[in-house]
């Protein structure tokens, strides 16, 4: 089954991702499933709804069965919404699932790095975009818009920032998508320019003979992720695409400064796609 997976936790940022989650499932067609990973099969979290004269709890069962309620009228892809529930460490579970699901794309909800560590989701998108074997938008709270209608599709100088062409146009095309392609630099060494203008014009043409409505425009400045956060806002984006690059020893991965800076600060929701996930 290749389906959209959203990890909730029941905070609003990561009902909010499910919000966006339904959108997409529904343009993409494709099946719902959201995710809860408890410590063990034996710990429920306390969650507590106060009404007018009593508090009363309730499981992680039925805030999944009730959300399925709330929601199931808006989803319109004809496969199926469910939930299912996991017990251990909570990236392991998501990614674990994902892999089992064959899952077209995670979306989650993320706090960043501004000190919300109260629930889960916030503190585990960065191990989820790190471990993934597919796909992962991640979506701060604050942001509200659900379609898509324009992607910034950042190029550095990287081998392997191709890679996230081919989703990123395939996904531009259900959604009748603008892809924005930029290239972005931090030097004026010209091989590096070179370089650069090459992967973006290749991307670019990648894009155009697939019929995909393309921009392309170049930047310079210290901060490539500013640089792209900067664009991305310029022209009302919705959407950035790039490789979830990895540094450091392969039994314990890390992202790129430059991604690491995007999953945590980036105002505009961000689709991190592994090197080894696709070929350009």
């Amino acid at each position: 089954m290749q389906n959209i997976l959203v990890p909730v936790d029941f905070s609003k940022g990561s009902i909010n991702a499910l919000e966006h989650a339904i959108y997409l499932a529904n343009v993409l067609k494709k099946s719902l499933r959201i995710i809860h990973v408890r410590k063990d099969k034996n710990y429920d979290t306390p969650f507590i709804l106060e009404g007018k004269d009593k508090a009363y709890g309730k499981t992680t069962e039925e805030f999944c069965e009730g959300i399925i309620s709330d929601y199931k009228s808006k989803y319109k892809g004809g496969g199926t919404f469910d939930y299912v529930i996991r017990e251990g460490r909570i990236y392991k579970g998501i990614t674990d699932q994902a892999e089992k699901d064959h899952t077209l794309m995670i979306i989650m909800g993320t706090h960043g790095v501004s000190g919300f560590e109260e629930f889960w989701v916030g503190s585990n998108a960065y191990r989820v975009v790190c471990k993934a074997p597919c796909p992962v938008m991640t979506i701060r709270h604050g942001f509200r818009k659900k379609t898509i209608k324009k992607i910034v599709l950042p190029i550095d100088a990287r081998m392997d920032t191709r890679v996230k062409v081919p989703f990123t146009c395939d996904l531009a095309l259900a959604l009748k998508a603008e892809v924005h392609v930029i290239d972005v630099r931090e030097t004026n060494n010209k091989d590096v320019i070179a370089r650069l203008n090459r992967y973006a014009d290749q991307s670019a043409d990648y894009l155009e003979k697939r019929n995909v409505k393309t921009v392309r425009d170049s930047f310079k400045g210290s901060d490539i992720a500013e640089l792209t956060f900067t664009y991305a806002v310029h022209v009302d984006a919705q959407l950035i695409s790039m490789v979830s690059n990895h540094r450091g020893n392969p039994m314990r991965l890390y992202l790129s400064n430059e991604a690491q800076e995007m999953v945590n600060h980036s105002p505009i929701p961000v689709l991190s796609i592994h090197p080894s996930y696709a070929r350009f």
